[in-house]
């Protein structure tokens, strides 16, 4: 037979990216209006790097105002990324709260078998089964807690962010003896890049001095030859 849908147990959980103007000013707002909504912030963090600074909180809400505060939200800045979920946990709290008493009802029977033992072999043998159905019990009613919480609260991971403008740094503003020193140093480098040039290329400059030579001794022996 099908839950009522007043009885069925539904966990809400969003996830909101938004960018602001101001993280600071956005704190602020933020806590007036967990306030006036009855939430209350789990989990803070806030971040700041050279391009951005963040902030990032984990809200639980009672169901009723978890849709009021969604909008809400959208009103502190620009929201960039929402995603919503909804899970029906129904059959999974009813097949917890069925183990717990099923356990529970075991540990009575242990508790009254050991009220009528009368021998030490009986008596450990019980203790020993109680302290296993007790851990049993003790881990059961945590999960129980846990869902619960998670049905009565529902969960909002919030992140906004601030994004920061990096400074430009001022140029130097450089002294005319600066920039004659500087001038004076490269126009120094530029002769000495020419120098080791020319070095660097000597077997070149020695081949063209050599060939000229020869050019001049052909064209003087050529003239000589047409003036006979």
């Amino acid at each position: 037979m099908a839950q009522p849908p007043s009885s069925r147990k539904l966990v809400y959980h969003a996830e909101v990216k938004m960018k602001v103007a101001d993280v600071s000013r956005t704190n602020v707002r933020m806590d007036s209006l967990t306030k006036a909504l009855g939430a209350f912030v789990q989990e803070a963090s806030e971040t700041r790097e050279d391009e951005e600074w963040q902030h990032q909180m984990k809200i639980r809400v009672a169901p009723a105002r978890f849709q009021i505060l969604l909008q809400s939200l959208g009103r502190l800045g620009t929201v960039q990324h929402q995603e919503l979920s909804t899970e029906d946990v129904t059959a999974q709290h009813a097949d917890i709260s069925a183990r717990l008493r099923s356990k529970r009802a075991l540990e009575q029977r242990y508790l009254a078998l050991l009220s009528k033992a009368s021998k030490v072999a009986d008596i450990l043998e019980i203790e020993e089964n109680m302290g296993e159905i007790r851990e049993d019990i003790e881990a059961t009613e945590s999960r129980l807690r846990t869902l619960n919480d998670e049905v009565g609260f529902s969960t909002i991971t919030l992140i906004y962010y601030q994004p920061l403008t990096l400074p430009t740094p001022d140029q130097p503003v450089l002294s005319f003896g600066s920039r004659l020193v500087e001038a004076f140093y490269s126009g120094w480098q530029w002769l000495i890049n020419l120098l080791l040039g020319l070095v660097s290329v000597w077997p070149l400059l020695l081949g063209l001095l050599a060939g000229s030579g020869l050019l001049r001794w052909w064209w003087r022996k050529r003239r000589a030859r047409r003036t006979i």
